[in-house]
């Protein structure tokens, strides 16, 4: 059993895995060129992945192509040329002209890092959308602030992951959502507020697990009911006179009491070990439509895959973070891959791609080595042209090189990421202090402390938003958590008003961080079903406290955790 290279901690590697990395060697000349074991734990790997992926980071900076102000995820002290979307789609520049030779005397990852600094950027990966300037990844949009990735979704705000979905603020991996607010894991709901892992649930407030269920209040794991709260049964009439009680007008105190409430009810009821939909013969969390899916978090219609993240459409590949939606096969080491990629390796941001290695930002290529920026090439490496016969002759030679290095089967170095860490995905799921990260050698970006520098007053925010005054967009906030300063938008304030929800006392990335707390961990912890008793996995750890007054032994643990026949047989 190895040891991992970054953090010593042991991780298997499997018959099954070798054969897999066999299965992606690319082949160049006849011969295949093998992958070797990773050096890497899984989670290391992970981070070193997300490290190249900013979503909601966002700096005013100059387009390096007009010299217009432009919204861009690279902030202006970063080397890159950064250009706006047209700007870089056009054909007034050319990748290739930045093309170089293969220096065997030099480090492999150094020459390609130098040429990423000289390539034009995208200054945001948003396609085809309409007034949505401030939405980092995203497609299809119309009117969406801050929420990414986001893609065909219109009057959304401060989210995370959002699909299909309309008229959202403060959301987290929902889909199809209408009219919600503080909503995780949900899909198909309709005015639905403060919620997790529902499906097709509207005018309820406080739920987690439900399934098809209206008009309830601090309800968990119910299953086609109307008119409950806290899991009992009420008339309409009972409902409608206890729902001007708990939440008109809704104070932050109210939640708080509601969440405590309903908090202690939950830990009461079974949870199920893993949460799945139409899925078979998988290990980790959050499958819909997932067969043979192991140690993977966040996948829809995946299929023979290991140790994948939030990846759509994905067949018989490993290693994938934030990818998909229309193919991918066999793939390994990917990172933001979007449309039908094909044994796509050790890259990221690829669409539309096949037999692709060490390249990002590539877009509709083939057989490219070590490129950046490409847009419908074949047989190029390190952004220059070569014919067929010269680079299956070359790649096999660079390939012996960064073996020699110790590069060969590894992804991108960390400080070679386009993002200081604090500014990607890999601080919400690995944080690291700026001593820590450093110590690594990894970048760190130090903003101007605005905190200190703003002089005005404290705004104090009326309990119920009806007592809020209209100019409150005009001001500046101070988080009460972090004293980060913060405003309230136009279309938040109409939203929280005309759903009677108090205004938000904590800016955005803390009500984002603290959206992903409730989800949990992306790690795997081995206990009995607390009713058959058969040996399950799951991501509820069993350290976790235990529930005073609950029906549990006396001196057992954490919450009550069923396998899922157990459960099903439970809510249905």
């Amino acid at each position: 059993m190895p040891s991992c290279t970054q953090c010593s901690s042991a991780f298997d590697i499997t018959q099954d895995d070798l054969a897999f990395y066999d299965k992606v060697s690319p082949v160049f000349n006849g011969k295949k060129e093998l992958i070797p074991p990773p050096t890497l734990c899984p989670d290391c790997r992970q981070q070193r992945r997300l490290a190249f992926r900013n979503a909601h980071v966002l700096y005013k900076r100059k387009c390096d192509l007009t010299g217009q102000m432009i919204v861009s995820t690279a902030s202006p002290d970063k080397p890159y040329k950064v250009y706006n979307h047209d700007g870089w789609w056009s054909d007034v520049w050319d990748p290739m002209m930045y093309g170089r030779p293969f220096d065997p005397a030099r480090s492999f990852f150094d020459q390609l890092h130098e040429l990423q600094c000289t390539v034009p950027r995208l200054a945001l990966g948003n396609w085809n959308s309409e007034n949505s300037d401030y939405v980092a990844i995203g497609a299809d949009n119309r009117n969406c602030y801050m929420a990414s990735p986001c893609f065909r979704s219109e009057d959304c705000y401060f989210g995370d992951s959002i699909y299909s979905c309309k008229n959202t603020i403060d959301c987290l991996l929902c889909e199809g959502m209408e009219i919600a607010y503080e909503c995780t894991n949900c899909k198909n709901g309709y005015a639905l507020f403060y919620s997790q892992n529902s499906l097709n649930c509207w005018n309820s407030w406080f739920l987690k697990d439900c399934n098809s269920c209206s008009d309830c209040i601090g309800c968990y794991g119910l299953r086609n009911q109307r008119f409950h709260v806290f899991n009992k049964p009420v008339t309409e009439t009972e409902y409608k006179k206890i729902l001007m009680q708990l939440l008109k007008p809704l104070t932050h105190k109210k939640i708080d009491d509601l969440r405590g409430s309903f908090l202690e009810m939950e830990l009461r009821l079974p949870h199920v070990s893993i949460h799945e939909t139409l899925s078979e013969n998988c290990t980790g969390n959050e499958f819909i439509e997932c067969r043979n899916c192991f140690e993977s978090y966040d996948l829809k219609r995946c299929e023979d895959v290991k140790h994948c993240y939030r990846v759509f459409d994905a067949k018989d590949s490993y290693d994938l973070s934030k990818c998909g939606v229309e193919g991918l096969e066999h793939c390994y080491e990917l990172m933001n891959a979007g449309y039908s990629n094909n044994h796509v390796l050790f890259s990221h941001v690829l669409q539309n791609s096949a037999d692709v290695y060490y390249c990002e930002h590539c877009f509709s290529c083939k057989n490219c080595f070590g490129c950046s920026g490409l847009r419908h090439k074949s047989y190029c490496l390190l952004n220059k042209q070569y014919s067929r016969e010269e680079y299956e002759k070359l790649v096999p030679q660079i390939i012996a090189h960064m073996r020699n290095t110790g590069e060969w089967g590894e992804f991108f170095p960390v400080p070679s990421s386009p993002f200081a860490y604090n500014e990607t995905v890999a601080q919400e799921y690995f944080p690291l202090t700026k001593e820590e990260a450093e110590r690594r050698g990894w970048n760190w970006h130090q903003d101007v402390d605005s905190t200190k520098q703003y002089l005005g007053p404290d705004i104090s925010i009326p309990d119920s938003v009806f007592d809020v005054p209209e100019d409150v967009t005009s001001h500046i906030l101070r988080c009460s958590a972090t004293g980060t300063l913060y405003k309230i938008i136009p279309q938040e304030l109409a939203f929280l008003k005309g759903n009677g929800i108090p205004l938000p006392l904590k800016c955005p990335d803390q009500r984002h961080k603290e959206r992903m707390a409730l989800r949990n961990p992306r790690k795997l912890w081995s206990r009995n079903c607390a009713k058959c008793g058969k040996g399950i996995q799951t991501t509820y750890a069993p350290e976790r406290p235990a529930v005073r007054g609950s029906e549990e032994p006396s001196g057992s643990r954490g919450e009550i955790v069923y396998c899922e026949s157990c459960y099903l047989a439970t809510v249905y």
